[in-house]
């Protein structure tokens, strides 16, 4: 239970208590880890302070990627209070709703490159911002999901978006590998955060993979996190550029 003693790391992406990235942060704390908690804006921070509070979040930081410099704000404090970091959770995706809900045929310029920013790129960036932070290795994690691989309807341009993470994923492993960095993608089941919310038919997708699933049962924030932790600690040290899937097996069911 403390194979993260010791390890400092980041989380972004925690909305309320139903967010994926609220369970990873509580998964990284019961193993020992100490933790650095964004929240976009002030409006959010009402939600999310109380949790950091709940892990004992050392630092508690606004991180909107809109926002010119936040991102790089986050890791210069980081770099002043701590001096290095032992992983990175980044579990932020974003789609203008119009280009979300229409067809990826129809999607917008400037819709698709705004997805492709705030959901890909900036992991990219992080990873580039944290490199120098950890000097003896460390793990980077992003959220993907299963519409990356397979047409899933309604998913609509996130399918393509996601798939670019998962390919990014890939190469910054294959990057950073020699300094010891590893980088996962994580692609849960579907669940019910408020990302999802912006899905048409989101109900029905939770239903087919609760039928369909082999465990016949939906995951929860707890069975990511605690999975996401596990990865961050010594005994996943020569496990590197996985999409790993906490979904109750639905991805190898046709």
């Amino acid at each position: 239970m403390n194979a993260l003693a010791g390890k400092r790391g980041l989380v972004t992406g925690i909305a309320n208590d139903n967010s994926i990235a609220w369970g990873c942060a509580k998964a990284f704390r019961a193993m020992g880890a100490e933790l650095a908690v964004t929240y976009l804006n002030d409006k959010a921070r009402v939600h999310v302070e109380p949790l950091a509070r709940q892990v004992d979040a050392a630092l508690l930081l606004p991180l909107d990627l809109n926002q010119p410099g936040q991102l790089e704000a986050v890791f210069e404090r980081i770099a002043a209070e701590w001096g290095e970091l032992d992983f990175v959770l980044h579990a932020i995706a974003y789609a203008p709703l119009a280009d979300l809900q229409g067809r990826v045929t129809d999607c917008s310029r400037q819709g698709f490159l705004t997805a492709m920013d705030i959901s890909c790129w900036s992991f990219i960036r992080m990873a580039h911002l944290a490199e120098p932070l950890m000097p003896g290795g460390g793990t980077l994690f992003c959220m993907s999901y299963y519409g990356s691989e397979m047409v899933v309807e309604n998913y609509n341009m996130m399918g393509p978006v996601k798939a670019a993470l998962e390919s990014a994923t890939r190469y910054l492993a294959a990057e950073l590998g020699p300094q010891g960095i590893r980088v996962h993608a994580i692609s849960p089941g579907p669940l019910k955060t408020r990302a999802a919310s912006g899905i048409s038919g989101f109900e029905q997708l939770l239903y087919k993979a609760q039928d369909k699933a082999p465990i016949r049962s939906l995951v929860d924030i707890d069975d990511v996190g605690e999975a996401t932790a596990w990865l961050a600690t010594d005994a996943a040290r020569r496990m590197t550029g996985q999409t790993l899937y906490i979904d109750g097996g639905y991805h190898i069911i046709d």
